[in-house]
């Protein structure tokens, strides 16, 4: 969907969606599309829709075209919107409840963002803490392994430069994080 050829003028949809949406809901009503959030995004550049065409797609209703979009999934979550909005509306909180939506309604994210979390997870649950090595390695070989090539100069600089370790696992925080991750894993479960 490209905002080129949507018409943002007139409303339509399913002008109840600002009500499933906490914790903003009916306080982006109050959205000035200032552009703002968009300026402060960085993976705005990158989304299929701006921040700022999002919530106006959300004032008018527009729930499957916000839900399939891309755009929620390529949030970095670095609260640089909602910190910088204007009118003080919690934008970063909101994205998380989109896709929550999203997920409710079996709607897939971007791949490789899904997958991203999912390693990240996996290797924070493992051992206590991230291990960028391991982390790198694993979300390559479950996406694109050709992909990695692309960051060899870099990694190489890095670890030239002492930024980065090659080190074998130690399991010392080994189980120390199951007591959570079960936990959220009970939570999301009564939530879908």
């Amino acid at each position: 969907m490209s905002p080129e050829w949507l018409d943002l003028t007139a409303v339509k949809g399913a002008p109840e969606f600002l009500g499933e949406l906490v914790p903003a809901g009916e306080k982006l009503y109050t959205c000035i599309q200032c552009g703002t959030c968009t300026a402060s995004c960085p993976a705005a550049e990158v989304m299929d829709i701006t921040p700022r065409h999002m919530w106006r797609m959300i004032q008018l209703g527009l729930k499957d075209e916000v839900l399939h979009s891309k755009a929620m999934w390529l949030c970095s979550v670095c609260y640089s919107c909602s910190v910088r909005c204007p009118r003080g509306i919690p934008l970063t909180d909101t994205i998380a409840h989109l896709k929550q939506l999203a997920t409710q309604e079996g709607i897939e994210g971007v791949p490789e963002s899904t997958c991203f979390y999912r390693v990240f997870a996996e290797v924070m649950r493992r051992y206590g803490r991230m291990r960028e090595m391991e982390f790198m390695a694993r979300y390559f070989l479950a996406t694109d392994l050709f992909a990695a090539l692309d960051y060899v100069p870099m990694g190489l600089a890095m670890l030239s430069r002492g930024k980065i370790k090659i080190e074998f696992p130690r399991l010392v925080g080994r189980g120390r994080l199951d007591r959570l991750f079960d936990k959220v894993a009970e939570l999301e479960g009564k939530l879908s």
